[in-house]
């Protein structure tokens, strides 16, 4: 079932550049992601066999990641079929098969058991994502994409010579085959496996935005169409986190987890740190979405850091973040093409113009900055009950004071927008909100609510079995 969900997605790439017609890669879109969403479903039905000794496997970790990936790779495909149908005068074979050609990379990241393996997937990624950042063909898109190129490329580079120095430190084995590493890690060269977790947090770090490597990901996330801004945000970021869960994995098992988890928590308070500076006064909405974006990443990492049900919680706000920032950059992208603007400045009154849209970026306002009743809060309590917990007091303060001064910032900015009176008045007939426009980013509004109220036993089960593959 792996190989074949590895080849239906990588298959689709490359029929979507041979085909001669929008409707007809369109059509290879939806259908490639609906199959590989039941694909990664049957996953959670039927048992994950042993994964000893095997390249290609799905354990936990994994598993969370491909259905996260998998959800809002099929959300996003139907939300893009309407957002580009006005651009039905240009070819999209570039945009479907990057796209299927991106879910083959990611999917590739989750099930990867060896971590040479995982570090070409996760290069592919790159690869794979950044000539959908500069669709538009615009001058700050082309900057975006060289930077995303440049500052990834050179993350990666050093979370390659992470994986050498953990080869390094393997004295004597001659594998980087997870099962293999975790089980002779106690044997392993300290001082080369310490070496090896810095360069590796820096390098995939990078990659999933945590400051102050963060510094493509703004440009990136503002400048792509909204729906690969989803994707970006919401999957591909998750990707690099998982990444960094594998090393986790293999400090644990040496003994060094609590040199792990200081460093881990190091970055994560600094990332929500310089996402309470930049999303203050920010005037351009999509920017302030990719700034949330560093926020969360932070959080997740403090949760990890911190250990014991922050494991849990990190885990849970994983899911949260990504259907709810996915939702988020939806919505944006309706704002973009109603006003066709990104300043915020330039946007009121979309509750009175766009009752569906103004209530959607309402509502996800509120479960992005962990308001109850959403998922989000939930996991952010976790996290936070954990740094107590494990008397990291400075930790929790540090974290309540990020967490407030982002809500302030990004409260100011979101309600400014949803009421007042429309600058702009609108012909009738832009009132009209898609369909398609509106029931993607619903749909994952409602799944957030949803968790916030009632998780269910498989997940809470997933989050669990997670926990204590890295320890707890």
């Amino acid at each position: 079932m792996i190989f074949f969900i590895l080849g239906l997605s990588l298959f689709g790439g490359g029929l979507a550049f041979v085909l001669p017609k929008n409707g007809m890669r369109n059509g290879v879109l939806v259908c490639v992601a609906l199959v590989h969403l039941l694909c990664m479903a049957s996953f959670w039905i039927i048992p994950l066999p042993d994964v000893r000794g095997s390249f290609l496997a799905l354990d936990q970790l994994g598993l969370l990641v491909l259905s996260v990936v998998s959800t809002l790779f099929f959300v996003v495909s139907i939300y893009a079929v309407g957002y580009f149908r006005g651009e039905a005068n240009k070819s999209n074979r570039m945009l479907i098969g990057c796209l299927l050609c991106f879910l083959f990379s990611m999917t590739l990241v989750t099930v990867s058991q060896h971590l040479g393996l995982f570090w070409v997937a996760i290069e592919a990624t790159t690869l794979a994502s950044a000539p959908l950042i500069n669709l538009q063909r615009a001058r700050q898109g082309f900057e975006a994409t060289w930077k995303y190129l440049m500052i990834c490329s050179v993350g990666i580079a050093l979370a390659l010579l992470g994986t050498f120095f953990l080869a390094i430190s393997a004295i004597g084995f001659k594998t980087l085959l997870l099962r293999d590493l975790l089980s002779h890690a106690v044997s392993f060269s300290v001082p080369w496996l310490k070496l090896s977790v810095i360069f590796s947090l820096v390098g995939y770090g990078t990659k999933m935005g945590l400051a102050p490597m963060h510094t493509w990901l703004p440009d990136a996330h503002s400048e792509a169409p909204s729906p690969i801004s989803a994707l970006l945000s919401g999957a591909l970021l998750n990707c690099a986190f998982l990444g960094i869960l594998r090393i986790g994995q293999v400090c644990n098992a040496a003994g060094q987890g609590s040199f792990f988890g200081s460093m881990l928590t190091l970055l994560g308070l600094i990332s929500m740190g310089v996402a309470a500076v930049f999303i203050s006064g920010q005037s351009d909405y999509k920017r302030m979405l990719a700034y949330s974006s560093v926020e969360h990443m932070g959080i997740l990492a403090v949760g990890i850091g911190v250990g014991g049900m922050g494991l849990y919680g990190s885990f849970f706000h994983m899911v949260n973040h990504a259907f709810t920032k996915g939702m988020l950059f939806m919505t944006a992208g309706n704002l973009y093409q109603y006003y066709h603007t990104k300043r915020s400045r330039d946007v009121t009154g979309v509750l009175r113009t766009y009752p569906w849209t103004g209530g959607l970026l309402t509502v996800g306002f509120l479960a992005i900055t962990g308001m109850p009743p959403f998922g989000t809060f939930l996991s952010e309590i976790q996290i936070l009950s954990a740094a107590v917990d494990q008397r990291h007091y400075g930790v929790a303060f540090f974290y309540l004071l990020f967490l407030a001064l982002i809500f302030v910032s990004m409260a100011t900015i979101v309600l400014r927008m949803v009421q007042g009176i429309p600058r702009q008045a609108c012909a009738p007939k832009k009132n009209r909100e898609s369909i398609l426009a509106v029931v993607p980013p619903l749909f994952l509004a409602l799944i957030v609510l949803m968790l916030g109220l009632y998780v269910p036993p498989f997940l809470d089960g997933a989050f669990k079995e997670a926990s204590q593959l890295l320890g707890s």
